[in-house]
């Protein structure tokens, strides 16, 4: 990253820089110092005190993509006062340090499998035995519900890959996504507090969700499940997949929607009276870095908010509302996620394809540009974490003999970005606050 941005020159090297801005201010380690403190025997949330004597043990679990480096930093603050842990991570994070304490247990993403479902039986069990003397602190962010899979009975994790592949190949939303997921899951829509032996639950989460609605994040495993069997089964069949998920999925579905399998805990039932969740990190909080960023180059900037939709139309929709924009020097920043309905056989992500599709709305308009990226470092199934786009990336793209408009049909939008050279290459970021959008125009 470092790199690129002395290679790069006026816009690029601006939209650059915000992107390093955004991602440092999201780094999980520094959003636990903010949070939490331990000092005299006490550990303070957000300013709300928890005397640790009062516990017998403290157990820490959880998963995300931003989980790991939130647990290295929980046990240096712990230091002794942590019994046990386990967390579940991504295993491309092969970076993380090696804890005392707590261990991680590599999972996959985006997809489940059996790594993951180990890795949840294992913290599972380092929640056995814990009773109402315990703290048990849980680590939740972005990725968790595919890192931690743990199919109802019934269901195999064959069965759960297969729906899950299927859903994100029709374009579902997450909150779409996780509302299914939670009703196929042991852990996910509070269900995980039911199995903390009635101990004290801290729940310390990253958002990457539009709206930071915490049920939604990692499927909720702490928090209160507002969605239905009946809700799922609806998702299933408008993203027209319904006939296509396994013959078991269906059927566990149909059976919830009855009343012959008991629903996930809502609000207001008896198991979160000693649950506390507390948001440490947001998209807001990646977003206002990359806000002061580009203020810092001049730039009068707006923050327009979660943005969430089609990629391709997302792209376009961004360049028109940059243009449309009096002055010189603007810039808009958008967060959230959008989707990509796989129609063409080419590699790319959500945040590539929009970029490919700003590209074709920004050819001949003068210093303006787009970025799109995503916080974890990693866009759809590529090791790119996004692509910028600006004004001559379609007359060099021609130029090199590529048409644009032909690799957004065929859904490579990895292909070409990498062609020209304008990939964001990040690496692994061990934090998951969602995807940052921005479009900005110098005016020079």
């Amino acid at each position: 990253m470092e790199e690129a941005i002395d290679a790069a020159r006026g816009i690029r090297r601006d939209a650059l820089f915000a992107v390093k801005a955004a991602l440092e201010a999201a780094d999980p380690a520094l959003l636990v110092r903010k949070a939490v403190r331990v000092h005299g025997g006490e550990l303070e949330v957000n300013g709300v005190g928890h005397r640790l004597a009062d516990f017998h043990k403290v157990v820490v679990v959880g998963g995300g993509k931003a989980s790991g480096l939130m647990a290295a930093e929980l046990e240096h603050l712990l230091g002794r006062k942590l019994d046990r842990g386990v967390v579940v991570v991504p295993d491309y994070q092969t970076f993380l340090p090696k804890l005392e304490k707590i261990r991680f247990v590599a999972s996959t993403h985006p997809l489940p499998s059996e790594r993951g479902l180990r890795g949840v039986r294992r913290m599972l069990g380092a929640l056995k035995g814990t009773s109402e003397d315990d703290l048990v602190i849980v680590l939740l962010s972005g990725g968790g519900s595919a890192l931690m899979p743990a199919p109802l009975e019934g269901l195999t994790m064959k069965e759960l890959d297969m729906t899950t592949s299927l859903l994100l190949k029709s374009g579902a939303e997450i909150r779409e996504m996780n509302c299914v997921r939670k009703h196929l899951s042991q852990i996910a829509g509070g269900r995980l507090v039911e199995k903390a032996g009635g101990a004290q639950v801290l729940g310390l989460i990253i958002s990457d969700v539009v709206g930071d609605d915490l049920s939604s994040v990692a499927s909720g495993p702490t928090a209160a499940d507002p969605t239905t069997f009946a809700e799922a089964a609806k998702v299933l069949r408008a993203r027209k997949v319904w006939g296509r998920i396994p013959a078991s999925v269906r059927e566990l579905i149909t059976s919830g929607t009855e009343g012959h399998i008991r629903e996930t805990p809502k609000p207001g039932d008896p198991v979160f009276k000693r649950v506390t969740n507390v948001l440490i990190g947001t998209n807001a909080t990646a977003s206002s870095a990359a806000k002061d960023s580009l203020q810092r180059f001049g730039y009068k900037v707006r923050a327009a908010g979660a943005v969430a939709g089609e990629a391709r139309e997302v792209g376009a929709r961004l360049v028109r509302q940059v243009q449309s924009m009096p002055g010189k020097r603007i810039a808009v920043v958008w967060g959230g996620e959008t989707t990509v309905t796989a129609r063409g056989r080419g590699t790319g992500g959500r945040n590539q394809e929009l970029a490919l599709a700003a590209a074709l709305r920004l050819r001949r308009a003068s210093d303006t540009a787009v970025v799109s990226f995503g916080t974890d470092g990693v866009d759809g199934s590529t090791t790119a974490a996004g692509a910028y786009a600006d004004s001559m990336t379609v007359e060099r793209a021609l130029a090199m003999g590529l048409d644009p408009q032909r690799y957004l049909d065929d859904n490579d939008s990895n292909t070409f970005f990498r062609a020209l050279g304008d990939l964001i290459m990040t690496g692994p970021t061990g934090t998951n606050v969602n995807d940052i959008m921005i479009a900005m125009r110098n005016g020079l």
